[in-house]
């Protein structure tokens, strides 16, 4: 009988290597999660809310006490009525702190801070009447008051009302924190104690 083969000898055994921990792995996994957690409660929040820009826009505009002297200082008591569409179905609005200023051509020329704060409900129509700004005394640019006596032959001046506001949201029990509310209008205002401007004039929103 032959002698036996002798055994083949076994090639050595290579030690797997394990790949070591990648810390920023991790960190950019939790982030990638945390994204998709956050977009997926905004968008439902946002189905549930279907939330909807306030509309604004200025009514009744009249100019009381009229006088713009020979050297071009203004006296005058602007008035309107601010009117603010909540058309949302869910959401509730507080205006806080609501601050009004008035220019022609850039100018400054009048100023009020001491509108009322209110409440506004889901699907509201509110109306500020007879916001009061008065010009008392504001010298005027040689230009803008040329400008100002020509708009005045036509009976009526183009203004600026810039208005700005700190608001909160309400959605049932919770409440947002303060945000920065922007509204620009440019009406025109008659020139007339008796007969006020009923045409509505829209206006600009940021928040």
């Amino acid at each position: 009988m032959p002698p036996a083969a002798p055994a083949r000898p076994q090639p050595p055994r290579v030690a797997k290597i394990r790949q070591p921990f990648s810390l920023c792995r991790c960190i950019a996994i939790s982030l990638l999660t945390l994204i998709i957690i956050v977009g997926i409660t905004v968008l439902i929040i946002w189905l549930v809310l279907r939330p909807r820009k306030m509309v604004y826009s200025i009514e009744n505009s009249s100019i009381h006490d009229y006088n713009l002297t020979n050297n071009n200082h203004l006296n005058a008591n602007f008035k309107f009525t601010l009117r603010a569409y909540n058309p949302n179905k869910r959401v509730s609005i507080y205006y806080d702190n609501i601050e009004v200023k008035l220019f022609f051509n850039s100018q400054p020329i009048a100023f009020n801070n001491i509108v009322t704060p209110f409440y506004q409900p889901c699907r509201n129509v509110t109306h500020l009447n007879d916001v009061s700004l008065p010009a008392n005394d504001v010298a005027l640019y040689e230009d803008i008051a040329r400008d100002f006596k020509t708009q005045r032959t036509g009976g009526a001046v183009e203004v600026e009302v810039k208005i700005r506001a700190k608001i909160r949201f309400k959605v049932g029990a919770w409440k947002s924190g303060h945000r920065k509310l922007k509204i620009l209008c440019t009406p025109k205002v008659n020139f007339s104690n008796s007969r006020k401007n009923s045409k509505s004039f829209p206006c600009d929103v940021d928040i």
